[in-house]
């Protein structure tokens, strides 16, 4: 309703601003009769202040109606933005695989930012002069139809060009953007990884790589500059030959006596504003054709449907924490003739700790990633409490399951903020004995504003041990049924690693645990240790038993054993 109340008096505005326009070369041709004729002074007093009431009347319709078009046009710019980075959060794991941080931020940025403005600029003076066209070329009929069939006779050949130059601004437009992005992911990656960027003194390096694709967008916009250069050019010949044909004919018609000198006067007046109206149609029609060239790729991510398989219904009160694969095969989007995981099957079991051993790119983190329903399994199940997990409710499943991972991500906002993530109605006590389970309180307190203190941008203000720390706290105070931690204590001393494993076994309300480690010695007191080898589970039990078996586990442990005993009496002999 609101829209059409203000669709309806936007129009009406613009109305009446484009007629009061008119007042000012109508009203002159009448005192230039008057002059001519030497007419009675009443005529012209009554002509001037007629026409000073109704420029004002314009001038005010203009300040009210440009004032209701910005003000809206920043508020869908608002909603724009808020409903692209909604959608792009909606969207697959894999969509985020598939394109660049920087990318994605220069859509929601950048290219929203100037699409707004192209279009709250652009698109207003272009209905603002389509509307003077309009009403001009209708006085112009009224003053002589002669004079205005001539001037139509030559439109035809200037507005071919702004439907060229417009194609050319659309296809230029959606290349810069595209290349704008190319150079923000450059930027991002190599602000988000700048202390491998100084450990190599690759600065030049990336210096270079930036002022490379800076450079692909300086030759596009070289581009850009000779349409609009071409475009205007052409544009104010075709305009100025018109002009001088049309008083030349206009002329010949006062010298026959077919139009009065007052008539020329205001046909000349009208055909002025009528060829800048023009004029600024043709400038508008290609800039605001290059903003929809742009923000093609800004609407498509908005109409992206995720493509995730239907929500599911359950969110039971209770849950057990019970988890089996049942012969899951899996292979990424990316890589679909390699599968990762083949025909595999495990079982997390409450209150235990189940360990996944393997060598690099055996699965294991395939296997959290399909825990946490990132991704679906191409075949077999994946149960919970017996039950499909696609069938659980998105934000149930990720209340319940709570990942820790070797590299955490903070966020730059306080050591409190940071534990709460996702439960900020959880209380300070809730927050302390987190952070007591995870061998964190301590360390904590003693940070300059203890839990107050900012972790810094992606938690660069704490040590590596500190950050995991952080994030087990995050993860328990949701008091999960399945806690996965993926190497998750790599950067702990033996102490504070031990103090952490014999918290979550002495917990109150205990949960599945799955542990992924690359040192052996932290999977020892796992309940059930899973060895995969190439997508498949190659033998399973306690540390004990796989010893016993001396199968591939045991030559595991044997070759990090001789590793440490190795570099240990390299360091005796140095």
């Amino acid at each position: 309703m609101l829209k059409d109340i203000f669709d309806r008096y936007f129009f009406i505005l613009v109305v009446l601003s484009s007629l009061g326009e008119m007042a000012i070369p109508y009203y002159t041709g009448r005192m230039t009769d008057w002059i001519m004729n030497e007419g009675e002074p009443d005529a012209f007093t009554y002509a001037i202040t007629v026409m000073s009431l109704i420029t004002i009347m314009s001038a005010v319709c203009e300040f009210v109606c440009d004032l209701i078009y910005n003000v809206t046009m920043s508020r869908i710019h608002t909603s724009i933005q808020s409903e692209l980075f909604q959608a792009v959060l909606k969207q697959e794991i894999d969509f985020f695989d598939q394109r660049q941080t920087g990318d994605l931020v220069s859509r929601i940025t950048t290219d929203t930012n100037e699409m707004s403005e192209s279009l709250s600029e652009k698109l207003s003076l272009l209905m603002w002069y389509f509307m003077r066209v309009t009403f001009l070329f209708i006085f112009m009929l009224k003053l002589s139809w002669k004079l205005s069939l001539f001037t139509a006779m030559g439109l035809p050949i200037i507005w071919v060009i702004p439907k060229i130059s417009g194609k050319w601004y659309q296809e230029l437009g959606a290349k810069v953007q595209k290349s704008l992005a190319e150079a923000n992911d450059v930027a991002t990656e190599t602000f988000s990884s700048m202390k491998t960027v100084r450990s190599f003194a690759n600065e030049e390096g990336e210096t270079e790589r930036y002022k490379e694709r800076l450079e692909k967008t300086y030759s596009l916009n070289k581009e850009e500059a000779v349409a609009y250069a071409a475009s205007t050019w052409t544009n104010s010949m075709s305009s100025l030959l018109l002009k001088v044909s049309i008083l030349y004919y206009g002329g010949s018609l006062v010298t026959g006596g077919t139009v009065s000198s007052g008539d020329l006067v205001s046909f000349v007046l009208y055909e002025l504003q009528f060829s800048s109206a023009v004029e600024a149609v043709m400038s508008c029609y290609p800039r605001v054709m290059r903003a929809i060239g742009g923000s093609e790729e800004i609407f498509e991510y908005m109409d992206r449907k995720p493509q995730v398989p239907p929500e599911g219904s359950l969110a039971p009160q209770t849950l057990k924490g019970l988890v089996q694969f049942k012969n899951v095969t899996f292979f990424y989007p990316t890589r679909e003739d390699t599968p990762v995981l083949k025909d595999l099957s495990l079982e997390l079991r409450p209150g235990k700790i189940t360990a996944l051993v393997g060598e690099c790119g055996s699965g294991k983190s395939t296997c959290v990633n399909l825990l946490e329903r990132f991704y679906m399994p191409k075949k077999g199940k994946i149960l919970l409490d017996g039950e499909p997990l696609e069938n659980y409710k998105d934000q149930y499943l990720h209340d319940k399951i709570s990942v820790v991972s070797q590299e955490p991500v903070l966020f730059a906002r306080s050591v409190k903020e940071n534990i709460k993530y996702g439960c900020e109605g959880a209380s300070d006590e809730e927050v302390y004995r987190a952070a007591e389970l995870a061998n964190a309180h301590k360390f904590i307190t003693d940070l300059p504003d203890g839990y107050d203190t900012d972790a810094g941008e992606k938690g660069g203000q704490v040590s590596g041990g500190q950050k995991q720390r952080i994030a087990i706290a995050r993860a328990l105070i949701r008091q999960p049924r399945i806690l996965v931690l993926d190497d998750a204590t790599s950067n702990l001393d033996t102490e504070s690693e031990y103090l952490v494993h014999q918290a979550l076994l002495k917990d109150s309300n205990p949960c599945s645990v799955l542990l992924i480690a690359h040192k052996l010695s932290t999977v020892e007191k796992a309940n059930h240790i899973v060895v995969l080898h190439d997508g498949k589970v190659l033998e399973e039990g306690s540390h004990v038993e796989l010893l016993a078996k001396g199968g591939r586990y045991a030559d595991l442990v044997k070759k990090q054993n001789t590793g440490f005993q190795r570099r240990e009496g390299e360091e005796l002999n140095n």
